[in-house]
């Protein structure tokens, strides 16, 4: 009986179109059968190691084939990849080891010291892969080789029992506190996350069999720089392979912008997804200070998502790519893909972002009632329709994000947003990140979006600091621009073009590079330590 597991869903486009390309990563091309065959080859090993149904897995890695092999290979044994973020520290290592109930880990040789560090205290940790990397360092006696073990086992497809609501499970660390796992059915991310069988999200799928008969003729090529640990990295991953479409991976390592326009004139890649600003705003630079050094003609879009990306940069973005559609999407683990601006060549283009989005999206008030479009009212931003399990080992959490209203359940996003009288959503900034000054709250991204339109300002992050008159006051922390120069004050005048008096920094960090995630998210503890540093005398 035919299910939208994700693997079998993948096998059905295998299916379809073996010989095409799947995967380009780093030195590494896979076609879909080749990519089919490693998995069932990883999952025949993982099933001989007694992992099965339910149990979790972690997947340690950066960005490659071993990935999507890894991810795929639990699916298909009806277990359950679990996204390790390969930045974490041992007392959050151990945290997640713990809260995931891993039994498996699939990790690159680099990461060994730091699994070594924890794996001794989780005991239902029991069997490790080691993927080489030419990194030389130590490893568990306990880990086996990921390339041998793929090689000692069969290629065949021998999986049965596959279900759509087999568990899906991703870890997002959030702003505050350990990280969280977020709890779907495959069936339920797949239509809400992964393109429902068509990455344009206009016309899904009505039942499995149809996603074969979906793949175009030529599949489309998508270039994706965030890290698959992350699910921006994935869910473009999987929306790109369900079409019968090429995966392209930058080199694992420090992103570079200069390379990513390498690899998208070297693959002729049709679409790319960028993080904000962070990542945005270095390539379409080079792009307007090179403009004959790429021949980008292949680019269809340029995609950015799960983080700020400014009005400022998208407008740079268009007029340095004339014929290519931008694209800022608006999502969350909790939620899924919500909806997303469109900034078509050579059309108008609004002076802030207007996220369009379907009846499944509304803005609730404090009483869980819709906001008035056109009033101005800001409410939470929340998803209805296919939606997430919970939080995994957490039922209290679950039970304030995940909320039922007149019988209808809602994900609540932590977004604070107002609807436009055009039915449009125009975001705030999440809640736990307002700085409540003089009983008035500041959105951080919005501050940023204004600082980030001065031409001498590269990146910033904005925080509030204790003051003992407001309550907090707003700080702005800046990287600027190569060679320029500017002042507090001039920030602020140009603060208060757009914004309210009591939303312009008050004060004003320099600092030489704004510390972001490897998926481009603001890192607002490092902002704030800095910004308190800075008051001391």
């Amino acid at each position: 009986m035919s299910s939208y597991n994700l693997s079998e869903l993948f096998e059905r486009v295998v299916d379809a179109v073996p010989e095409r390309t799947a995967l380009v990563a780093h030195d590494r091309r896979v076609t879909y059968a080749e990519l089919e065959e490693r998995s069932n080859r990883l999952a025949h090993h993982l099933a001989s190691a007694g992992i099965g149904r339910g149990d979790h897995v972690g997947l340690q890695l950066l960005n490659g084939t071993e990935y999507v092999e890894g991810m795929l290979a639990c699916y298909k044994l009806r277990a359950v990849p679990v996204n390790v973020n390969y930045r974490y520290v041992e007392r959050e290592l151990e945290h997640l080891f713990t809260d995931a109930d891993l039994v498996g880990l699939i990790f690159h040789r680099r990461f060994g010291p730091a699994v070594a560090a924890v794996v001794s205290k989780i005991p239902k940790l029991r069997h490790l892969v080691v993927v080489e990397d030419d990194s030389g360092e130590s490893v568990s006696d306990a880990a086996v080789e990921y390339e041998a073990q793929l090689a000692a086992q069969p290629a065949t497809r021998s999986f049965d029992g596959r279900a759509s609501d087999d568990l899906y499970l991703c870890y997002t660390g959030g702003t505050t506190g350990m990280p969280k796992g977020v709890m779907w059915t495959h069936e339920d991310i797949f239509f809400g996350a992964l393109g429902g069988g068509d990455p344009a999200r206009t016309s899904p799928i009505t039942e499995p069999e149809q996603l074969s008969e979906r793949i175009p003729e030529t599949g489309a090529v998508q270039l994706v720089t965030p890290p698959l640990m992350h699910v921006s990295g994935h869910w473009s991953t999987f929306s790109t392979l369900y079409a019968g479409g090429q995966v392209v991976y930058c080199a694992p390592g420090a992103w570079e912008p200069a390379g990513t326009l390498d690899l998208i004139e070297k693959e002729r890649a049709n679409f790319v997804t960028l993080v904000g600003d962070a990542m945005v705003r270095p390539v379409i630079d080079l792009v307007r200070e090179h403009p004959d050094r790429w021949d980008l003609s292949s680019l269809f879009v340029l995609a950015s998502g799960g983080a700020l990306c400014s009005s400022t940069t998208k407008e740079l973005a268009r007029e340095a790519l004339p014929n290519v559609m931008i694209v800022d999407g608006y999502g969350s683990t909790e939620t899924g893909v919500v909806g997303n601006e469109r900034r078509e060549p050579g059309g108008d283009a609004p002076s802030s972002a207007h996220f369009a989005v379907d009846d499944r999206t509304a803005v609730l008030d404090d009483d869980f009632k819709p906001v008035e479009p056109g009033s101005g009212a800001v409410g939470r931003l929340a998803r209805r329709g296919r939606l997430p399990i919970g939080y995994y080992n957490d039922p209290e959490k679950s039970a304030a994000t995940f909320v039922e209203v007149d019988g209808q359940r809602w994900a609540m996003s932590g977004d604070f947003a107002h609807v436009e009288a055009d039915g449009s959503i125009v975001l705030h900034g999440r809640g736990s990140l307002a700085i409540n000054t003089g009983g008035e709250k500041v959105f951080p991204e919005e501050v940023e979006a204004t600082l980030l339109s001065h031409p001498g300002v590269q990146d910033t992050l904005v925080v509030g600091v204790p003051d003992e008159r407001w309550g907090e006051r707003v700080v702005a922390v800046v990287a600027p621009r190569g060679g320029e120069s500017f002042t507090l004050e001039d920030l602020q005048a140009q603060c208060r073009t757009e914004l309210a008096g009591y939303k312009v920094p008050r004060e004003l960090v320099l600092v030489e590079k704004i510390q972001r995630g490897p998926n481009g998210k603001a890192d607002y503890r490092w902002a704030k330590e800095r910004a308190l540093a800075a008051q001391q005398p």
